[in-house]
């Protein structure tokens, strides 16, 4: 099967989790009966496990299956099968045959658990992991009659001891009294780095970026009805080892906007009235990169690095390879490193292209 100079379509990926959502997932997938369940998360061209207790006999829970040329194959044979082209020599020479992010779509029913995940350092010193868990939100929309906010840092970080009691206890009154919400709305970007305690609000569907790992200390045991299991607390320690993950330095809602916030920058005309921006590069996060392109009129496009895209609003097609692809909102595809030119024909009133990219190499 020849998958040069074709486009990788990315079916939907669902992967289990502790909260309920995946409603708004549905929806997009075209399901007549759209339901929250355990299924809240979508999980894009990963070639990333998950971590589920008591689902370990599920040992490709989170890995992708996509679509090249018609044929269905796993995303990381796929890669293997021609490194070079998928994922360019210059990232293949210094990651290998990975992509070095994982992305998602999360459309949660309720607040998630509080939470914190490890550092790329403290996860290769202490956990004997790759990588830590730096992850960042693009806000798609949020459902009707929700209150659209996340939870990012401790305002009023408690002391270690306090913060074990509270944990020990499941105060919950005076661990929510440790963060004030953040209002959100859709086009917000926010970078969490690891250490960051923080929550997702309820009713958000969004793009997460991150770290290709599993790995998270959940402080908050019971949500919506369901009680963490011990395995799924403190990956595999114990509460005064994962006490060492979390950064207890205030986090005032101004240093939230400083450096959690990063602002827009225009990169490049595409076309008339098209251009793309950067929201989320090196100087916010070594550890991935997000572009988003707005595109007004018919334009071909060439980039010469591998890309997730995902439509953040309106429909295109895209053609490359003598294939031509109809997305519409949600949709999602892998564009090689090799691709080369892509065909962009947007819809009477132009289409945004979210563009997920791995670590500059």
């Amino acid at each position: 099967m020849n998958h040069r100079g074709k486009i990788v379509l990315l079916p939907p990926n669902r992967v289990w989790r502790t909260y309920r959502g995946g409603a708004e997932l549905d929806r997009l997938a075209g399901l007549s009966a759209p339901a929250d369940d355990h299924f809240p998360e979508d999980w894009i061209a990963s070639v990333t496990r998950a971590r589920n207790a008591g689902r370990e006999h599920l040992a490709d829970e989170g890995v992708s299956r996509v679509l090249v040329g018609g044929a269905e194959r796993a995303f990381p044979d796929l890669l293997a099968s021609d490194p070079d082209y998928f994922l360019g020599t210059r990232h293949v020479a210094r990651f290998g045959s990975t992509p070095a992010l994982l992305v998602k779509l999360i459309d949660s029913a309720i607040r998630l658990h509080f939470q914190v995940h490890p550092t790329a350092e403290f996860a290769r010193a202490r956990l004997g992991a790759p990588s830590g868990k730096t992850e960042a939100y693009h806000v798609l929309a949020a459902r009707p009659g929700t209150d659209a906010r996340l939870y990012l840092g401790f305002q009023r970080p408690p002391s270690r001891d306090e913060l074990r009691r509270i944990i020990v206890e499941q105060d919950i009154a005076a661990l929510e009294a440790c963060f004030d919400p953040i209002p959100v709305r859709a086009g917000d970007t926010f970078v969490v780095p690891g250490g960051t305690p923080h929550a997702l609000g309820a009713g958000l569907l969004l793009v997460e970026l991150q770290e290709p790992s599993d790995l998270v200390v959940r402080f908050e045991f019971e949500r919506g009805g369901y009680v963490l299991p011990e395995a799924a607390r403190f990956m595999g320690r114990d509460l005064d080892f994962c006490l060492d993950v979390f950064d207890l330095s205030p986090r005032p809602l101004s240093r939230v906007e400083t450096e959690n916030r990063p602002a827009s920058r225009r990169l490049r005309e595409l076309g008339p009235g098209s251009w793309q921006e950067e929201l989320i590069g090196a100087a916010h996060t070594p550890w991935f990169r997000l572009r988003r392109s707005h595109i007004h009129a018919p334009l071909e496009k060439t980039e010469t690095e591998a890309s997730i895209v995902i439509v953040a609003s309106g429909e295109c097609e895209l053609s490359a390879g003598g294939e031509t692809h109809r997305l519409r909102f949600g949709d999602k595809v892998f564009l090689p490193a090799g691709l080369g030119p892509v065909s962009v024909q947007p819809a009477s009133s132009g289409c945004v292209l979210l563009e997920c990219l791995p670590p500059s190499p």
